[in-house]
């Protein structure tokens, strides 16, 4: 069972496995329909396609959510069968970016209670690197019912967020850019800055130059010098919208950390309540 990570050598052994299901999880914020188009070109062979804001979200309830919800239970599970996804699916999700759109739905599969789903690492760009087969057919998998065993332990509730970032017992991370989190750019959101008391913690940090996942020894460094006394499970993570903050989860969980709570809502909720607290700096 693969769990965190996988190489594309080792995807590439399974792709006739009927046992295996690959998910393409490309989609640009800039674009929203050029995802669907760039499959429709060309995807890993057997890949389904999974939408950020159609399938892998609810709709937006302006003043109330952020960017992108959590989808609805029942709604994703029925989507889940209907690519051919069950509870003996070794699920493989891949973008064409960081993985933050992938790690979306790795962290969707195990909030929903199944644990044998990987990012593919270096994503489309590694696979295309190496040469490996691409097809342009859209597959039609068979239905298959999807169980769900939703897990609320992994999402920090909007009124405990607060008292996470400071009452000294927890930790709350920030997976934005830096630059981002001081306050001194916001290029999507309406307010800039972060939640007070949060730590900064870029997940564009978890990948090499090459674009690939740092090892698991090097992710453990850079995360234990963040969280410093705190453990994985005693610390929540946030983004902009809840969707590249499961990097950040992916990362510490891919160190053998452990694994902390994601904050859903994340900052475009936080500011959705203007009597909530904003830092800079």
């Amino acid at each position: 069972m693969y769990r965190t990570l996988i190489g594309s050598q080792d995807l590439a052994r399974h792709l006739d496995d009927p046992l295996w299901r690959v998910v393409d999880c490309r989609f640009s914020l800039l674009d929203p329909p050029r995802g669907r188009a760039d499959h429709a070109r060309g995807h890993v062979p057997g890949a389904v396609y999974a939408h950020l804001d159609a399938d892998l979200s609810a709709p937006v309830q302006p003043g109330r959510t952020g960017r992108h919800p959590l989808p609805d239970v029942a709604r994703l599970a029925e989507r889940l069968g209907g690519w051919g996804i069950d509870e003996a699916t070794q699920v493989v999700a891949y973008d064409d970016g960081s993985g933050g759109i992938a790690a979306r739905l790795w962290w969707l599969l195990r909030w929903l209670g199944h644990e044998a789903v990987a990012v593919l690492d270096g994503g489309w760009a590694a696979w295309t690197a190496e040469g490996l087969p691409v097809d342009d057919r859209l597959p039609s998998p068979s239905r298959r019912q999807f169980h769900p065993a939703p897990r609320s332990e992994l999402v920090l509730p909007a009124d405990e967020v607060a008292r996470w970032a400071t009452d000294g017992g927890h930790c709350l991370l920030d997976a934005r850019e830096a630059i981002r989190y001081r306050g001194e750019a916001e290029p999507i959101d309406a307010v800039a800055g972060h939640i007070p008391g949060a730590l900064s913690a870029p997940y564009l940090d978890n990948l090499g130059s090459d674009g690939r996942w740092m090892p698991a020894a090097a992710l453990a460094r850079r995360y234990r010098g963040i969280l410093g006394p705190h453990a994985a499970a005693d610390c929540a993570v946030y983004c902009g919208s809840g969707v590249t903050a499961a990097h950040d989860v992916l990362a510490m969980v891919h160190a053998g950390l452990g694994e902390p709570r994601l904050y859903a809502g994340s900052w475009s909720e936080w500011i959705t309540d203007p009597s909530r607290m904003v830092a800079t700096g």
